[in-house]
């Protein structure tokens, strides 16, 4: 009898051993896929910021541009 309750003591420690190796496996896949999400949001925020400062310069041409057109029509009233 003893020999039984040994048996299934041991089998228990068995699945609890596959399945500690199972979340271990998972766990480093879920670390991987961090990983990788985490590189997307870094690559995407530094993607957004460039496209800030691209904005951010081409609103200062047209900007510059507008005066420029407002400099040249206000010379052409002038002439006229």
């Amino acid at each position: 009898m003893s020999f039984e309750v040994f048996e299934k003591l041991e089998s228990k420690v068995q699945q609890a051993i596959d399945t500690i190796t199972l979340l271990q496996m998972e766990i480093e896949e879920l670390k991987e896929q961090n990983a990788a999400l985490s590189q997307n949001v870094q690559n995407m925020t530094d993607s957004r910021d460039s496209l800030t400062r691209e904005n951010e310069q081409l609103k200062q041409e047209q900007s510059a541009w507008q005066e420029r057109l407002r400099t040249l029509l206000g010379k052409m009233e002038d002439v006229q």
